[in-house]
């Protein structure tokens, strides 16, 4: 009867072991973030959810260039990822990769509603500069900018909100106002003001 119940016990354990490992086989884990993903149950939460937002990205693509260029994005992404060995809290480090890749996987190719989305009127050209907000635990923000997209994520501030993103891409939102660079090897800043619909 003991064996019975050791049995049952394992039978119904099974499952739910099974439902927080992350994504990928731990049996088959070759470096340390994914050692570390499959030790700690939020980090596994993290890449499940992870694996989802990057299916459904896929799913939106059309072209087969264009898949292939997520796919080899994915790939340097989890080279950055296991890099985080090198990190003073690697933990920290693994965690802060999913949230922002979750977050470029969002803003990108609009994975959830939008929250807001605001025209700023930047510099003395007044160049335009289209900010979306999505819903993530890192919140997203997606830049479109004469007709070219990329991504941000939000960074903590004194004051104001803040979004850094691709190749020093940022903008700092104060209200009605914003402090906007570009990303250029200058790093040209400019003083923008929100454009009212």
């Amino acid at each position: 009867m003991r064996s019975y119940w050791i049995a049952l016990v394992c039978t119904l354990a099974s499952p739910l072991a099974a439902q927080d490992a992350p994504s990928f086989d731990c049996a088959k884990a070759k470096s340390e973030a994914e050692r570390l993903v499959c030790s700690d149950s939020e980090l596994a939460r993290l890449d499940r959810r992870l694996a989802e937002r990057y299916s459904a990205a896929l799913d939106r693509v059309g072209e087969k260039e264009t898949r292939n260029l997520l796919r080899a994005y994915q790939r340097g992404w989890i080279k950055g990822r296991d890099a985080c060995w090198k990190a003073d809290d690697a933990r920290e480090c693994v965690r802060l990769s999913y949230l922002m890749r979750e977050s470029e996987l969002v803003a990108r190719w609009q994975l959830e509603p939008e929250l807001a989305r605001d025209t700023w009127r930047c510099g003395k050209a007044g160049k335009h500069v289209t900010t979306v907000l999505y819903e993530t635990d890192l919140q997203a923000l997606r830049f479109e900018i004469d007709g070219e997209i990329s991504t941000a994520s939000q960074v903590r501030t004194a004051s104001g909100i803040r979004y850094t993103g691709d190749f020093g891409r940022e903008i700092w939102m104060k209200g009605d106002t914003a402090r906007y660079r570009e990303a250029d090897p200058d790093g040209t800043e400019y003083d923008c003001t929100r454009i009212e619909d």
